[in-house]
C-alpha cells in the first residue's frame, strides 16, 4: 500500500530536502539574476566540471568528496577574478578551465584506481539524499546572498548595468566581483547534492529567466525570481512525492515550464531593468 503525503513529509530525508529546497530558492535564484546580469552563463558549466575534479580528489584522498568540489569551486571562482576584467572577458576562460578539470578529473581517476561511476552519479544529485550539511551550507547562502544584494545594491545594480560605469561611479569593481564569482561558484557546487550539477540551473538561472519576463527592474526581478524558486521547489518536490517520481527531473521540468510560460506573456513591459536601476541610484 502506498504511503500517504502526509506520512512522506514525516520522514527526516524527506524534510531535509524540502527545507533544503527552501532555503536553496531563498538565494539561488538571485545567483541566477548576477548570472544574467554579468552574462557569465559559462561559469556555470565550467564549475560543474571543477566540481567533478574536486569529487575526484575527495574520492582519492578519503574526504568528502561534495565538500572537496565546494573548496575547488571556490578556489576556482575567485581567481577567475582577474581574467574577468580583460577584453575578451570569461568566455576563453572558461573553455579552457573545462577542458583543464575534466582532464584533470579523469586522470585522478584513473590513477587512483577510483570507481568514475561513483564519481559521475554524485553529480547527478538526489534531493532525498541531502544531509544536515548540505542544509546548513544552503542556510548560510539564504542568508549571505540576499543581505549582499540588499546592502550592495546601488553597486550591484551599475555593475550589472555597466562594469566601467561602475569603476567610474566609485565602485569596487573588482573586489566585488570576486564576491560575485564566489558565490555562484560556491552555490553551484552547494546546490549539486539537489539537483545534480548538470540540472543545477533549475535552481539557479530558470527562475531568473522567467523573472526578467515579468519584473521591469533589478530589485523587481530578483524579488520575483525568489517567489518563482519558492513555488516552483515546493510544488515540484510536492508533485513528485504524489507521482512517486524522481524530485529533481520533476523539479527542473517544471521550472522549465513555468519559464516557458513566462515567455508568452506579452512582453509590455519596458525591459530596461538595468536602466531603471541605474537612473534610480544615480538619482541618490
Amino acid at each position: 500500500m502506498n504511503a500517504s503525503l502526509g506520512d512522506l513529509l514525516q520522514l527526516a530525508p524527506v524534510q531535509r530536502g524540502l527545507f533544503g529546497l527552501v532555503l536553496g530558492a531563498i538565494g539561488l535564484p538571485i545567483i541566477g539574476v548576477v548570472i544574467i546580469g554579468l552574462d557569465i552563463m559559462p561559469v556555470r558549466f565550467a564549475m560543474m566540471h571543477v566540481a567533478l575534479f574536486g569529487i575526484a580528489i575527495g574520492m582519492l584522498v578519503g574526504l568528502d568528496p561534495l565538500l572537496c568540489a565546494l573548496i575547488a569551486c571556490g578556489l576556482s571562482g575567485g581567481a577567475l577574478t582577474p581574467l574577468a576584467r580583460t577584453p575578451s572577458g570569461l568566455s576563453g576562460a572558461m573553455g579552457l578551465l573545462m577542458s583543464l578539470a575534466i582532464a584533470a578529473a579523469l586522470l585522478v581517476l584513473s590513477v587512483s584506481g577510483v570507481n568514475a561511476n561513483g564519481a559521475f552519479e554524485l553529480l547527478w544529485g538526489s534531493i532525498l539524499a541531502t544531509r544536515t550539511w548540505d542544509v546548513v551550507l544552503l542556510g548560510v547562502l539564504a542568508v549571505i546572498i540576499p543581505a549582499l544584494f540588499f546592502a550592495r545594491r546601488r553597486q550591484l545594480a551599475l555593475l550589472l548595468h555597466d562594469r566601467e560605469l561602475a569603476a567610474c561611479s566609485g565602485v569596487r569593481v573588482d573586489r566585488l566581483t570576486f564576491v560575485l564569482l564566489l558565490l555562484v561558484a560556491v552555490s553551484v557546487a552547494g546546490a549539486i547534492r539537489l539537483t545534480g550539477a548538470l540540472l543545477v540551473d533549475a535552481l539557479t538561472l530558470l527562475p531568473a529567466l522567467a523573472a526578467r519576463r515579468v519584473a521591469n527592474s533589478l530589485h523587481g526581478m530578483v524579488i520575483a525570481a525568489v517567489v518563482i524558486g519558492l513555488v516552483v521547489n515546493v510544488a515540484g518536490f510536492l508533485l513528485s512525492l504524489v507521482l512517486d517520481l524522481p524530485p529533481g527531473p520533476v523539479l527542473v521540468l517544471l521550472a522549465g515550464a513555468v519559464t516557458l510560460v513566462s515567455y508568452l506573456v506579452p512582453d509590455w513591459r519596458k525591459r530596461q531593468w538595468h536602466s531603471a536601476d541605474t537612473s534610480s541610484v544615480q538619482a541618490h
